[in-house]
């Protein structure tokens, strides 16, 4: 902006380049002032940027932390979870053995009665009377059936049978009959019998030499 004066000398010079130079003062001001607001919002961009990327970052650390937090309870429920069908399957075997076993002592007390119809039916077989050897065999064949239907078995050791300590007891060794029996059971002198898998009685038996 210029200013007029009605004098011609330097004053006039004088004014108008102070105009101006208080112009341009004025615009480097507004320019010192406008990159200064430029900065500051630039600044503040810069901030709101990192707050946003670090509020992105804790976001992902938190969804990080969820995830691995729930693979962990996962991980500790399948572990409880195969524990405890462990535990059940442990528990149903325990108690079917239970059920197998509950009866050995009366099962073993009844044994030497077994014995005993064995040796009567053997003894009465010898004689004529047909109807007391049916009579016989039929309440000793109801007496076996009943002992089976509790898990009671025989274990099976017939003469000529190879002679294995881990389902047999030797009483005796005598000469061989023939050289076949060298090794072998050559007499059963009393039965064996096992509850379930369990051999809680051997047979006795003679073996030959």
């Amino acid at each position: 902006m210029t200013i007029w004066h009605r004098t011609r000398n330097g004053n006039k010079f004088a004014k108008s380049r102070e105009m101006k130079f208080k112009i341009f003062k004025n615009k480097a001001g507004m320019t010192t002032e406008n990159t200064e607001n430029q900065q500051e919002l630039d600044d503040a961009t810069i901030e709101a940027n990192a707050n946003a990327e670090q509020l992105v970052v804790e976001e992902i650390s938190v969804e990080d932390k969820l995830a691995a937090d729930l693979e962990k309870e996962k991980d500790k429920f399948l572990r409880l979870f195969a524990e405890f069908e462990n535990y059940k399957r442990r528990t149903a075997k325990e108690r079917i053995e239970l059920f197998k076993t509950a009866n050995q002592e009366v099962l073993l007390a009844i044994l030497p009665v077994v014995d005993d119809f064995d040796r009567a039916l053997a003894e009465i077989r010898k004689s004529d009377d047909d109807a007391l050897v049916k009579g016989v065999e039929l309440i000793f064949e109801k007496l076996k059936n009943t002992l089976n239907s509790k898990g009671l078995e025989e274990v099976e050791v017939r003469t000529g049978d190879a002679f294995n300590a881990d389902f047999a007891e030797a009483i005796t060794q005598i000469p061989a009959p023939s050289p076949e029996l060298k090794g072998k059971v050559v007499d059963v002198l009393e039965k064996g019998y096992k509850l379930g898998d369990k051999i809680i009685r051997y047979p006795k038996v003679v073996i030959g030499e």
